[in-house]
């Protein structure tokens, strides 16, 4: 996400590179570049301009004339500017209510039954609710089966009727489900159409109406750009939502809804998704996003997705093994699993200060591992745990029960105790070892 829009905007800080103080005559020429970057990542030629006008407002201020690095400041202002158009910062949601009611909107194809389950899966592994979702689309083909397969995966109970038409009966029934059996949450999913019309709109509505829900979200596919921002406005006009999520930023979005959506609307993004697994969703930090755009990485929400992979407990058995230098290929296959749980490996180094742009022509996957994996699932119990003992004629008998070279299963061991030598190193230093870790292993591709 955002890949153009970052290149676009380096180019046009590089317009101020070497100049002693901005000016109304040097800023023109990188307005006018960033604007046309805007317009080209999909936002709104009215939010553009709105955007470029209040950074130029800023850029012109006494003090900032006064800088001796008018390309540095230039990257603060707008930083700060794009921080302001995505909401400032998070917003949380409403769980106030007894349950808490939370209605899922949006047009078919946008997520809404994945985003529901993995909304789910939050709120029952981070904040400890007890959830129930609730089947209120009625008219789209395997929806239902489709919930209950999500939730089954996360061990969610689903309220359905099935054959029943009539989702604000479905949905009261639920509620009064949940009530009885004391659930904390029920987050309702409901039906979309392939367009905003006045029938969907008049069903939301009702929905609406009968649950008094504690949050509206509103889901939407981000690769669609202006489209998602009218759609938004539309469905606003009827509902009145609480907040916005945006799925599929995997796919090839330019970021146009990220940007003019809160400007639009008036309405806050609470949360990002991509991919179809449970456990990829994120909360919509504007700054840390605003970092993105600008090269500057996301490391707080790298070391985020790391403590969550983090088991203190394993973390001082480890710390112990490493400590005693007993680390081993079995220590060294579950590190492995941990970082592959933190996400897409591509994804994670681009949140690393200036790793995003050096990898963006770079094939970089989850897969990347599975040669290493293979080598170290041909190894004995015996090997696994004294690395030290695999001689010329194991190496030769890992390599040909792995599929692999042996050169292959050389660098392997070799980057295994250079691995293991830099994690005794940093033995202690918490967090920092995970990601110090991570960049190691994001080269260990046989």
């Amino acid at each position: 996400m955002f890949e153009n829009l970052i290149d676009r905007l380096d180019r046009s800080f590089k317009m101020l590179k070497g100049q002693g103080r901005i000016t109304e005559v040097n800023i023109s020429e990188t307005l006018k570049d960033i604007r046309r970057a805007l317009i080209e990542a999909d936002v709104s030629y009215k939010v553009a301009k709105s955007f470029c006008d209040k950074v130029k407002a800023a850029a012109l201020g006494q003090e900032v004339l006064k800088s001796v690095k008018p390309g540095q400041m230039m990257v603060k202002i707008v930083h700060d500017e794009l921080t302001r158009l995505m909401g400032s910062s998070a917003s949380d949601i409403n769980l106030k209510g007894n349950p808490a009611i939370i209605l899922v909107a949006g047009l078919q194809g946008s997520g809404k039954t994945t985003f529901s389950s993995k909304l789910a899966n939050m709120l029952k592994n981070k904040r400890g609710k007890r959830v129930m979702m609730v089947a209120a689309d009625v008219y789209r083909p395997a929806a239902i089966e489709q919930l209950k397969v999500l939730a089954e995966s996360i061990d969610v109970q689903v309220y359905t009727e099935e054959g029943v038409k009539e989702p604000v009966k479905i949905a009261e029934n639920a509620l009064k489900r949940a009530k009885s059996e004391q659930y904390d949450v029920i987050i309702v999913d409901t039906a979309g159409r392939l367009a905003v019309d006045d029938e969907m709109m008049k069903e939301i509505g009702n929905l609406k109406k009968a649950l008094n829900p504690s949050e509206i979200l509103f889901v939407v596919d981000s690769m669609t750009g202006q489209d998602a921002v009218e759609t938004a406005k539309a469905f606003n006009d009827v509902l009145d939502f609480d907040g916005v999520v945006l799925t599929k930023l995997d796919g090839d979005t330019r970021g146009g809804a990220a940007l003019s959506i809160k400007a639009v609307v008036n309405k806050p993004i609470k949360f990002i998704s991509s991919g179809e697994k449970v456990d990829t969703l994120d909360v919509f930090h504007p700054e840390r996003i605003a970092d993105r755009i600008l090269g500057m990485g996301d490391v707080v929400t790298l070391v985020e997705k790391a403590q969550e992979q983090i088991n203190e407990e394993e973390a001082r058995r480890l710390k112990k093994k490493l400590i005693k230098s007993q680390f081993d290929f079995n220590d060294f296959y579950q590190q492995i699993q941990q970082i592959k749980k933190m996400g897409n490996i591509k994804d994670l180094a681009s949140m690393l200060p200036g790793v995003g742009k050096a990898l963006k022509d770079v094939d970089i996957d989850n897969s990347s591992f599975k040669g290493v994996e293979a080598i170290i699932q041909s190894m004995t119990p015996f090997e696994k745990e004294h690395p030290e003992v695999i001689n010329g004629s194991r190496r030769n008998r890992i390599a040909a029960g792995s599929g692999t070279s042996i050169a292959e299963v050389n660098r392997l061991i070799k980057q295994f105790e250079q691995t293991k030598k830099m994690m005794k190193n940093v033995a202690g230093g918490g967090i920092k070892n995970r990601i110090a870790q991570m960049r190691q292993m994001q080269k260990m591709r046989p």
